[in-house]
């Protein structure tokens, strides 16, 4: 059984995926069991659910093959809370230099940059909850 705690539009719900066959998964929500029909891009509730269940895990991502020369978009590998940012807009980072330090099931994860440049936005702030593949940081 995959648990999954997930912060929709500042609702928190616990998700829990208890058995998966094919595209049906059995999951509860906050405590209320569903069967979901999962589709290759989303989940697609079989009745109303206040949050959308989430689609199987998958793999930790793989370490880059080569680093970006230059700018882009520094993404979360996997979901969890910000728990300390180590740069602000405006700084010059290298390739593998700290960036931020993000929690995920109950284990600090270091977000290192894959890029060369200047800080050019920073979308999130400590404590906030963020999904795997969201923006965390702009770099040019």
């Amino acid at each position: 059984m995959k648990e999954y705690k997930l912060n929709i539009n500042g609702n928190d719900y616990q998700v829990a995926v208890n058995d998966l066959n094919g595209n049906r998964a059995d999951v509860t929500v906050n405590g209320t069991n569903y069967t979901v029909t999962l589709d290759q891009e989303k989940a697609v509730a079989a009745k109303p659910v206040a949050a959308a269940a989430p689609a199987p895990a998958q793999p930790a991502p793989a370490a880059a093959a080569k680093p970006a020369a230059g700018g882009g978009a520094v993404k979360s590998p996997l979901p969890g809370v910000i728990l300390d940012i180590k740069v602000a807009v405006g700084d010059a980072v290298k390739v593998g230099q700290r960036l931020m330090v993000l929690e995920a099931m109950k284990m600090e994860n270091n977000v290192d940059s894959d890029k060369e440049g200047t800080v050019a936005e920073i979308r999130v702030g400590t404590g906030d909850s963020v999904l795997e593949g969201d923006v965390l940081i702009v770099i040019e």
